[in-house]
């Protein structure tokens, strides 16, 4: 509590006052004693400097509260026998008084020593009486001192954790407090040391666009006497986004009642504006999809919201049309106060320009400038628009690419992830809206066709019906002794139409729903030699006792991406297509290969086969070959169409193709790339 040179001197005046050649100052800790100051010590210091309480003079005192007054310490009972004194054969006199704090507790002594037999006087108990007071006095400042100190520590403490940046000035003006948050908001720049520097109003407005005074500084208002309660502030400028504050101030009065300074907290609300400003952008895109026929109708209203949002500049909307491996122009808009021309393309191939390459590489590019080399934008471009910071998101319907969003800047913006999130947010919005455009225009489609494919499968389902009610008819016109000898076989033939009929009701249900895009196809890298390999397998088990021969060559691995259920049931139909239709034996034969970037499976076998003319009827739905209706083999047409369905979800193509020799060969291409 004190220092030591202040109680070396105190220590000092004790021994003078009390007319002893050596004083000390003792303070409590816990159960020892230590010397925090001394003057003519006969020992060395360190042998005295920290002793245990109960072996001293001071632990006695200590327990009487009173002053300690030994003439003759060779003498006096009361000296403890582990005391320094005995244990360093100290002899003399012993003058000792308390030393209290400001509750009356003991926390140190005060004494004087002498090396000879002493008899202390009334003036000498008087002087380390009123040495003792001293150090009370003292230690009570320095207590003072210390309890302000840690409430300074507290008050900065909890004002630095805050998320408003706090200022305080004093009545002149000049700054005296600034919190750690304020110095945040201030981005690195000097925070200004007064309110008359022009650095405190630097880019300020109101919320209406005024530039800031003065007089409108909210402390400068507050030492006026207002209480200022939510007062909107726009910070702008400064090399970086625009800024929102709350700004709430008051006088700081003293105690006569005058104003001694003010102090103000400003909150920045910057991400609650952006996050209605936000919120009104994706209404208004719901608004303008909603009220249009096609995306390219919608599309400038939904440019012209991400463009207001964002306060960027100009915004474009791009359509891929896979097959040509191209992403066309759909829509663009830009601010009307932009004069820079903005040339945009109407198409681009694959991976060119910052479109293509969104687009090929299916996640957001955040370009932070334009105008420099490998940005992805042409350098006549970039110099004719005068734009900068630039951001696409690709718009999906899951994994499959159907356009993508750009919007432009011009300034240079650093990489905010609200900003992509709502970016994300409208492409999901626009993708949707496109599927839903999507299966609106299929189901049209399918409503045109309807009559004709109910035809279809009124034929094809009529057969097995027409087994099963006459199968039944003559069960239930049978006597006891008919369904003995022919009820079996009779059930047998209901039960193989019953199959038939459902197998053809499962087929058509799970073409629908690959056709109007209700079955998902889930594209994640699949390893197609591993699939062919366990179909194959799977149907040589099935046929061990069949006059086939199954062979197969395939690699150790291609992986491609895919849906292993989808995938397995295609190479399924085809095997089971390729068994059936040799129903006199024959050779079937499994191949699997690269050819550039794409995987061809080819199904070959050697039996009935199909007419040139049949071949791409084969996938019409419900249609077989009449080689396969001549020798009645059974089956319901749908195999092939369900497999097309399947490959070209896949972004691949199947086709029948030239065989040579009696039979049939299925050649599959799929894309060993994801699109």
């Amino acid at each position: 509590m004190l220092t030591s040179g202040a109680a070396d001197q105190l220590a000092a005046l004790i021994a003078r006052a009390a007319r002893a050649p050596a004083g000390l100052v003792h303070f409590v800790e816990g159960e020892r004693l230590r010397i925090y100051g001394g003057y003519g010590l006969a020992v060395r210091w360190e042998d005295v400097a920290d002793t245990q309480l109960k072996d001293t003079l001071a632990g006695l005192l200590i327990e009487t509260g009173e002053p300690l007054v030994i003439g003759n310490l060779a003498t006096d009972p009361r000296v403890p026998p582990g005391s320094p004194i005995r244990a360093h054969g100290m002899t003399g006199a012993y003058l000792g008084y308390p030393v209290r704090d400001d509750t009356g507790t003991i926390v140190g002594i005060c004494c004087a020593l002498d090396t000879e037999p002493h008899e202390w006087t009334d003036n000498d108990v008087a002087a380390v009486a009123e040495a003792a007071h001293v150090s009370t006095l003292l230690i009570t400042e320095q207590i003072a001192r210390l309890e302000i100190d840690r409430q300074r520590r507290f008050l900065d403490a909890v004002v630095d954790s805050l998320h408003d940046g706090v200022t305080a000035c004093d009545a002149d003006g000049n700054i005296v407090l600034v919190n750690a948050r304020m110095q945040k908001l201030w981005g690195g720049a000097q925070v200004p040391g007064g309110l008359d520097d022009e650095a405190a109003i630097a880019g300020l407005t109101d919320a209406d666009g005024n530039p800031i005074r003065r007089d409108d500084i909210g402390l400068f208002r507050a030492l006026r006497g207002e209480r200022l309660r939510d007062e909107e502030l726009v910070l702008q400028g400064r090399g970086r986004r625009t800024r929102y504050y709350l700004v709430d101030a008051q006088p700081i009065l003293g105690p006569d009642g005058r104003t001694v300074g003010a102090v103000q907290a400003v909150q920045d609300v910057t991400r609650r504006r952006r996050a209605e400003r936000f919120r009104t952008c994706e209404l208004a895109v719901v608004t303008a999809l909603a009220a249009a026929r096609t995306v390219e109708a919608a599309g400038p209203r939904v440019l012209e919201a991400v463009v207001r949002t964002l306060g960027w500049t100009h915004a474009e909307l791009w359509l891929v049309d896979e097959p040509a491996g191209v992403i066309r122009s759909a829509a663009s808009w830009h601010s009307p106060s932009w004069q820079a021309d903005i040339d945009v393309p109407e198409e681009l191939p694959f991976g060119t320009g910052l479109p293509g390459r969104a687009w090929q590489a299916g996640k957001p590019l955040w370009i932070r400038d334009v105008g420099r080399p490998q940005s992805l934008i042409s350098p006549e471009t970039a110099a004719s628009s005068k734009l900068h910071t630039a951001l696409a998101i690709p718009v999906r319907n899951g994994l499959e690419p159907l356009g993508v969003l750009v919007a432009f800047a011009d300034t240079i913006e650093d990489p905010e992830d609200e900003l992509v999130a709502l970016m994300s947010g409208i492409s999901a919005q626009i993708a949707q809206f496109i599927d839903r455009r999507v299966v609106e225009d299929l189901t049209l489609q399918l409503t045109r066709s309807k009559n004709e494919y109910l035809a279809l499968v009124g034929h094809e389902l009529r057969t097995p019906l027409t087994s099963i009610a006459a199968y039944t008819e003559l069960l239930r016109d049978a006597d006891a002794d008919t369904l003995i000898k022919d009820g079996p076989r009779l059930l047998e033939v209901i039960d193989r139409n019953s199959t038939q009929l459902r197998h053809i009701i499962n087929e058509l249900l799970e073409l629908s729903a690959l056709d109007t895009g209700h079955a998902s196809v889930q594209l994640t890298p699949v390893n197609l030699a591993e699939v062919v390999r366990e179909s194959v397998q799977g149907t040589r088990d099935a046929v061990a006792d069949e006059p086939v021969t199954l062979v197969d060559d395939l690699p150790a691995e291609l992986v491609l991406p895919g849906d292993r259920k989808r995938l397995r049931q295609v190479l399924d139909n085809l095997l089971g297509n390729a068994v059936k239709y040799s129903p006199d034996g024959g050779r079937i034969k499994v191949t699997l290969r690269t050819v550039g970037r794409t995987a061809e499976l080819a199904v070959s076998d050697t039996g009935i086969g199909v007419s040139q003319e049949e071949r791409e009827k084969m996938f019409t739905g419900l249609y077989r070959t009449s080689r396969a209706r001549d020798r009645a083999i059974p089956g319901s047409g749908l195999g092939l169409t369900l497999s097309r369905a399947v490959v070209e979800r896949h972004h691949g193509t199947i086709e029948l193709t030239d065989h040579e020799g009696p039979g049939t060969t299925v050649l599959v291409r799929l894309p060993l790339d994801a699109r």
